[in-house]
């Protein structure tokens, strides 16, 4: 499975400042350290499931700017069929998640997916974590599974099956377009390194695996020369904070997708890579 975390999120977001800004950079840090293995375990993991999914929780969450709906959810009060039949229920079961999640009903069921009381405290459904796997469960239970449609790059079945309708579908093909450029460049990179299938690791101090050999090779070729022993040691951390600095990343020492497309070299991480349906 292709590399999904941080650097993807960041390639696909929306840059916001103030207030706003520092919800989104909450949100995203929230989600990205399990995102590759949450979607993993849901099946979501070839290059156009993984970009349908980013597009439209993206658009769902305002650019990861928000878990809760900005509306009050008044609106939905009485909704028989949202399953709100006690007073109150309109505000308490609004839209929350990155899917927003609405309703008594629905705050039951998913709430019992996924081993959580929600209908008794719907705020957890706002917590990042919380609100990445509803999605996901809301991705795999919705008409049948929604990666059907992501493997035949059907955008317009999906946007029927999450809203209802085609409200936002311009903004959802934005994001769409971002999602499938940046897993353009990480498979570009991976590929130039020759990684399997352009599926490249997050590699970070302390690892021992093969990509770390082809990482010290790479870096050694850029210019930052280290042992090549198969370790990711302090000296290889050293080297890829230096090199990430040298190419204007941030220097965590950690090896993602904009990291490995930046040790692909240019052309590499310029190759133009088509997403292609499967079966077609």
């Amino acid at each position: 499975m292709i590399v999904v975390d941080l650097e993807t999120l960041q390639a696909v977001m929306p840059r916001v400042a103030g207030a706003k800004g520092l919800k989104q950079a909450k949100i995203v840090a929230g989600i990205a350290g399990s995102l590759h293995d949450t979607l993993g375990r849901y099946q979501i993991t070839t290059p156009l499931r993984i970009a349908h999914f980013l597009a439209q929780i993206a658009h769902e969450s305002d650019g990861f700017c928000t878990c809760e709906e900005y509306a009050s959810g008044a609106a939905y009060e009485g909704r028989a069929d949202l399953g709100n039949d006690q007073p109150g229920d309109g505000v308490r079961f609004k839209g929350r998640g990155l899917i927003q999640l609405t309703g008594r009903r629905n705050y039951r069921v998913y709430g019992q997916r996924i081993g959580i009381d929600l209908v008794a405290d719907p705020p957890r459904a706002e917590e990042a974590m919380t609100a990445l796997v509803l999605a996901c469960e809301y991705w795999t239970q919705t008409a049948g599974g929604l990666n059907r449609f992501a493997d035949r790059d059907d955008i317009i079945s999906i946007t029927r099956a999450i809203n209802g309708g085609l409200n936002g579908l311009d903004d959802r093909r934005r994001y769409l377009a971002r999602a499938k450029q940046a897993l353009a460049r990480t498979l570009a990179a991976g590929i130039a390194l020759g990684q399997p299938d352009g599926a490249l690791q997050v590699l970070r101090r302390g690892m021992s695996a093969p990509g770390v050999e082809g990482l010290q090779r790479a870096l050694a070729k850029a210019g930052f020369p280290v042992a090549i022993d198969g370790e990711f040691g302090p000296g290889t951390e050293a080297m890829v904070r230096a090199f990430q600095r040298a190419r204007g990343l941030g220097d965590d020492g950690v090896v993602g997708p904009a990291t490995w497309a930046a040790l692909g070299g240019p052309a590499a991480a310029e190759e133009v890579i088509t997403l292609v349906p499967q079966g077609g």
